[in-house]
């Protein structure tokens, strides 16, 4: 597994830790930066994951804005915790980091979905993505 493929798991952990625990994502980011100095084997996966937190945190209004408009009959607040997160890595991906092809950043998103959430996640990711990457 490419150290990015790890990264985008921290991050998924941190987005989800954050939103079920009703914490803020940067709070989590703070424990988890406190446990990844102790790690240096883990540095290079830490340091994307940092930045997807980071990217999903400063440009939180318009990830979530993407996501509304492209998850037809679907709010934020009713979809699954898990899918939320993958989602934001995902539409952050997509819309703010120009070093992940498009494609990448899709087929990531939902082979996350696929191992963390529902049956039905990976092809709800999947539609939701590609909405948004063909708007853009």
């Amino acid at each position: 597994m490419s150290a990015r493929s790890k990264a985008r798991k921290r991050a998924l952990d941190i987005l989800f830790q954050a939103d079920v625990r009703g914490d803020e994502p940067a709070t989590i980011l703070a424990a988890e930066a406190k446990r990844a100095a102790g790690e240096p084997a883990r540095q290079a996966s830490w340091l994307y994951a940092r930045d997807i937190v980071d990217g999903v945190i400063d440009n939180r209004d318009a990830i979530d804005e993407q996501i509304t408009t492209f998850s037809k009959d679907w709010t934020l607040a009713r979809m699954p915790a898990v899918d939320r997160a993958v989602l934001r890595i995902g539409v952050w991906e997509i819309m703010f980091n120009d070093e992940v092809p498009t494609a990448v950043a899709i087929d990531e998103a939902v082979e996350l979905a696929k191992e963390f959430s529902t049956d039905e996640s990976g092809a709800f990711v999947h539609g939701v993505l590609a909405g948004i990457a063909r708007a853009s």
